[in-house]
C-alpha cells in the first residue's frame, strides 16, 4: 500500500509541477509580448528633388541584354524603416531611359517602387503600389540583382550607403 501512495504522491507532485511550470510558461509569454517591438512602419518615401544619369553605379541583372542598369549613387538612403532606397535607371544602347524610385526591404526580400520618372519633369506616384517579393523573373528582377550585388547581407542591410556603394562597385569580399 505504500508503493501506491508513493507513486500516487509522486503523480500528483508532477501534475503540480507540470501546472506550475505552464503557468511560469504563460506569464514569461505575456512578458514577452509586452516588450516585443512596435510593428514595422513604413517611412513617408517622397522621391528626391533630382537625380543624375552621369555617373551611374551599374550593376549586372542579366547576361545578354541589350539595357544597362545602374542607381544614382546621390540618391542611395537607408531609411530609419530598414529600407534601402535609391532611382534606378534602365538605360538602353539607343539612349532610351526608364527611371525608378523604389526601395528595398532586406528583411522581408521586398521591394517596392515609390515613382516612375515621365521622362519630362516629374515623377509619377501613386499610393496602389504595393511591397512585392524579390525574384530572379519578371519586374522585380533587377532590384533582386541589386540587394545580392551589394544592398543586402542576407536578411540584413549590408551598413551604410557608402559601405553599399562600395561593395556595389569592388565586389563582396571573397570570404573563406
Amino acid at each position: 500500500m505504500t508503493v501506491l501512495l508513493s507513486k500516487a504522491s509522486r503523480g500528483l507532485r508532477s501534475a503540480s509541477l507540470m501546472m506550475l511550470l505552464a503557468g511560469c510558461g504563460l506569464g514569461a509569454h505575456a512578458q514577452l509580448r509586452d516588450t516585443d517591438p512596435e510593428p514595422w512602419k513604413e517611412a513617408v518615401a517622397a522621391p528626391p528633388a533630382s537625380f543624375s544619369t552621369d555617373q551611374l553605379q551599374t550593376f549586372d541583372v542579366a547576361q545578354g541584354t541589350s539595357l544597362t542598369y545602374g542607381i544614382d549613387p546621390n540618391t542611395l538612403s537607408v531609411g530609419a524603416d530598414r529600407v534601402v532606397r535609391y532611382v534606378l535607371v534602365a538605360k538602353s544602347s539607343s539612349g532610351a531611359l526608364n527611371v525608378l524610385y523604389q526601395g528595398i526591404r532586406c528583411e522581408t526580400a521586398e521591394v517596392k517602387t515609390y515613382g516612375r520618372w515621365d521622362n519630362q519633369t516629374r515623377w509619377n506616384t501613386s499610393t496602389k503600389d504595393a511591397w512585392q517579393e524579390l525574384s530572379f523573373r519578371g519586374q522585380s528582377r533587377p532590384a533582386m540583382m541589386l540587394a545580392r550585388s551589394g544592398v543586402c547581407d542576407g536578411r540584413t542591410i549590408n551598413g551604410t550607403p557608402q559601405k553599399i556603394l562600395h561593395t556595389l562597385k569592388n565586389g563582396r569580399p571573397d570570404v573563406r
